[in-house]
């Protein structure tokens, strides 16, 4: 019954707020633009992106977690990428609502029940898929022509790269994305593609999901390990990079080859950060100063 309530007001509340009449970018009515001017973004590489876009004008509220460009950090926030505050997004008035794999279902329908557009884009697979994503994004903001260069520029750096890196000889590489459990880049994600177009060699590539065991890295002995994993930069990071420096049998350990790298970079990267990304994990694969502009 409360729950029952709760719908009903919030239903109410939507009619009243959508009803209000409010002025959005340059002047133009909500109703009467044919591109949405208030967004709110569930999630880092949705807020990225909009930047990216120079659409941020036009983005009224975020999470939590969404802290690049800094000055995203100072937008409204609604929440955290799992758990979203229905009530607020929909004081805000939002016309799109960006949302992520990330986003609860339960939620996403409710948004939509209550007559706010929500678009979700799912976790990329590969570098393609988030150029992809991109060019979609830019065709929903109006922004089509700038997302086309921008995405054009990533794939001539990312294929540079790929060049560059194709003769070198190829390293065993173990890209760590998270702890207890273990967690892998594996081929169904666009964090592989960090390992393939640096011109390494992925121990997880064949693995059927991201959990992964150390027994299995240690027995595959990796050239290189590389932790991307939330805190790694901080004491969760350099706690992990001590774990594995007990294997001394490990090539990796041996040859003094285990990594931290920035996690706002590799998770939820926009096409140019992937660029970014990209350049500094083919350093530390074939060595710093490689990759350099």
């Amino acid at each position: 019954m409360d729950l029952l309530l709760k719908n009903l007001c919030l239903m109410l509340l939507t009619c009243f707020l959508t009803s209000l009449p409010w002025e959005g970018e340059a002047g133009n009515e909500t109703g009467n633009s044919k591109y949405p001017q208030r967004i709110v973004t569930l999630g880092p590489i949705g807020t990225e992106n909009i930047y990216l876009l120079e659409a941020q004008d036009r983005l009224i509220a975020n999470t939590v977690f969404c802290v690049s460009p800094p000055e995203a950090r100072n937008k409204e926030k609604i929440g955290t990428l799992i758990q979203a505050n229905i009530e607020k997004i929909v004081s805000l008035r939002p016309d799109l609502v960006v949302a992520t794999s990330l986003t609860r279902p339960r939620q996403v329908a409710r948004l939509k029940s209550l007559g706010i557009r929500v678009v979700r884009f799912t976790q990329p697979a590969s570098f393609q898929e988030i150029c992809s994503q991109f060019l979609e994004l830019g065709q929903l903001l109006g922004k089509e022509d700038k997302a086309r260069r921008i995405v054009s520029e990533a794939r001539s750096r990312v294929e540079a790269i790929r060049e560059r890196t194709e003769n070198l000889e190829k390293k065993k590489v173990f890209l760590q994305i998270g702890t207890r459990p273990l967690h892998a880049a594996v081929e169904s994600s666009f964090t592989h593609d960090f390992i393939r177009l640096a011109g390494g060699i992925n121990i997880a590539a064949g693995a059927s999901s991201g959990i992964y065991s150390r027994e299995k890295v240690i027995e595959q002995n990796p050239d290189v390990i590389i932790i991307a994993m939330m805190g790694s930069q901080n004491k969760a990071g350099k706690e992990e990079k001590e774990m594995w420096q007990r294997y001394r049998s490990l090539d990796a350990v041996q040859e003094n080859k285990i990594y931290l790298v920035d996690t706002d970079l590799t998770c939820s990267p926009s096409p140019l950060d992937f660029v970014k990304a990209l350049k500094t994990i083919a350093g530390l694969i074939h060595g710093y100063g490689k990759f350099d502009d």
